[in-house]
């Protein structure tokens, strides 16, 4: 009998979180199909404010963590001149970043996320900023290639600050045009792992290529 209640109990309990599991998964796509209609700050708000409240009431689960944080990030570099602004936006998407790394240590979309960010630190201020969080940018980047080598969003981060950089020291950033083209090129080999997952970007690296013509 003892053995029959324990099956029920585990039954039960693998019901409740598949019922979860289909609620998030919802949750989660109705989210991302409004990424398509965001065009403002205020639009990007909106989204990153719903994803928090999916990080609220999923707290082990660290995607909605991921793309609140992006939606602030995106904020940042869309608000034109306003520092404070920039970087109140880069401290929610800080504290998101924080949470998630702690959930999901070994995500490689994780790091290339923080690498980000730090990115969107720096242009807050190159000047004064650019030793500390191209370092930090670079370090973030770094471990995310080395988790999956593979991946076309660490790419892409890494090609734009290896753009920027060569721009700011005066070199010539079209040295990595070939490197653009590469990565648009194999962008749709790599495989996300569920429909969730970060696959933003290869519209950027498109823009790149243009760019370098």
């Amino acid at each position: 009998m003892k053995k029959i209640i324990v099956s029920i109990g585990i039954i039960l309990t693998t019901i409740a979180g598949m019922a979860q599991n289909k609620e998030f998964a919802e949750a989660m796509g109705e989210s991302l199909a409004h990424y398509a209609n965001c065009k403002s700050v205020e639009d990007f708000q909106t989204l990153g404010n719903r994803f928090g409240l999916i990080a609220n009431t999923e707290k082990t689960e660290w995607l909605p963590l991921y793309y609140q944080a992006h939606c602030y990030i995106i904020m940042s570099f869309m608000e034109p001149t306003d520092a404070v602004k920039k970087d109140s936006y880069l401290d929610i998407a800080e504290q998101s970043i924080t949470k998630m790394i702690e959930l999901a240590p070994k995500e490689s979309e994780v790091f290339a996320l923080q690498s980000m960010l730090y990115s969107a630190r720096l242009v807050v201020d190159p000047m004064s900023r650019g030793q500390k969080f191209g370092a930090l940018s670079a370090q973030a980047v770094g471990i995310a290639l080395g988790m999956e080598p593979q991946n076309p969003r660490a790419k892409l981060i890494k090609l734009r600050n290896d753009m920027g950089s060569a721009q700011f020291f005066g070199n010539d950033p079209n040295e990595y045009c070939p490197q653009a083209a590469e990565l648009f090129k194999n962008w749709d080999n790599y495989k996300i792992k569920s429909p969730l997952y970060p696959n933003w970007g290869k519209g950027q690296v498109e823009e790149i290529v243009k760019g370098c013509k």
